[in-house]
């Protein structure tokens, strides 16, 4: 481990958008210097991103030895990370963020380590109960689908400004949920869609075999087939997947292979009537392509959580049309609130403080990634 700078040592918290990290901080005083940071600025790596805003992110960053990230909020690409020569340490939150260039810490002797939202490992606290049921990105993925179905944002600015019944619901009972991806979040949701609704699930990704889907329809607890000897989670070819789809839900993992592998032509196979649900990561989805359908209302809507840049900027057609007017699909958004439940980002903060506590005193790191 390198040596660690003497003296109060210059600890950034950033992104805590929510205002709720400092009393989890507060137990470094006086070794660290803390500084929180309520926003998010533009990302390095994005081409959009004008050279004078990637100046003022460095300019942020660099005064600072540890700096406690909140997963895939500010990212941290090999560029960024060299013109910071004062990071010798990184933690983040969850297990796994994709905004950190792992490799590039590890050459540049930068310490990342996660937080698995058990709690802190010295805490004289009870344990409550595990929480059973769907996860937080589960539930919310749920609730974007009914909130867009029913289209509740839409009634409910109705109602404030004095109007009444305005548009129609659209009913899921018995029609087709079309799971892009089916791994925990996509089996999970798909599981849900078939249990409270009577939805067929069909589903592809392009390494999903229908064994694979059987098996995890057994994980769930699931028949692999239905009463009629349908298969309760039908593996299809990825036309098949769009063509058929009254809601369509993305569960892919962002890579550079999946980037953009709901384009042009994959929404060009929707009904007019489909639903498009994304709480997966906004470059999964070409942004363009779909804001093209939508604005010419070839399909009915679309429900996101997630963004090719985060937090949105103001001048955003996300922000700025009118959808669900004048022939246009509805959307409906949210600000990647997934994961985004208050007892997790807690936890989340208690490790990450007991981390530096650790580093600090030169003892063993608790969830290392690199």
């Amino acid at each position: 481990m390198p040596p660690i700078p003497q003296g109060p040592i210059k600890l950034a918290v950033l992104d805590d958008y929510q205002g709720i990290a400092a009393p989890h901080f507060e137990c470094l005083k006086p070794a660290f210097d803390i500084t929180i940071f309520r926003d998010t600025l533009l990302p390095y790596n994005h081409p959009d991103t004008p050279d004078h805003a990637k100046q003022e992110l460095v300019a942020r960053l660099k005064p600072f030895t540890v700096i406690c990230s909140m997963r895939e909020r500010t990212l941290f690409s090999k560029e960024l990370l060299q013109q910071l020569p004062n990071l010798k340490f990184l933690p983040t939150t969850g297990l796994r963020n994709r905004g950190i260039d792992m490799e590039a810490c590890k050459e540049l002797g930068i310490h990342v380590t996660g937080a698995k939202g058990t709690g802190r490992s010295d805490s004289t606290k009870v344990a409550g109960k595990k929480r059973k049921g769907p996860d937080s990105t589960t539930q919310h993925c749920i609730a974007l689908i009914l909130g867009l179905a029913r289209g509740l944002a839409w009634d409910d600015k109705v109602v404030k400004e004095e109007g009444w019944e305005t548009s129609l619901a659209t009913g899921l009972s018995g029609k087709t949920f079309s799971s892009l991806g089916l791994g925990r979040l996509g089996g999970t949701c798909a599981k849900i869609m078939y249990q409270s609704f009577g939805m067929r699930i069909l589903c592809w990704s392009s390494s999903l075999t229908q064994e694979k889907a059987d098996e995890r329809a057994k994980e769930l607890g699931l028949d692999v087939e239905d009463e009629d000897g349908e298969k309760t989670f039908k593996v299809v070819s990825k036309e098949e997947l769009f063509k058929e789809a009254d809601v369509l839900s993305v569960h892919y993992v962002l890579s550079e292979r999946s980037r953009g592998i709901v384009g042009k032509e994959e929404l060009g196979w929707l009904k007019k009537s489909a639903l498009l649900v994304n709480t997966s990561r906004g470059p999964v989805v070409d942004e363009d392509a779909l804001m093209a359908v939508l604005e010419k209302g070839d399909i009915r809507g679309a429900a996101l959580d997630v963004f090719d840049i985060e937090p949105l900027p103001l001048d955003s057609k996300w922000r700025t049309v009118k959808w669900g007017e004048e022939g246009r699909g509805k959307v409906l958004l949210s600000p990647h609130m997934g994961y985004v439940e208050e007892e997790t980002m807690q936890i989340w903060h208690e490790e990450q403080a007991e981390n530096v506590e650790r580093w600090h005193k030169g003892e063993q790191l608790l969830n290392v990634l690199v």
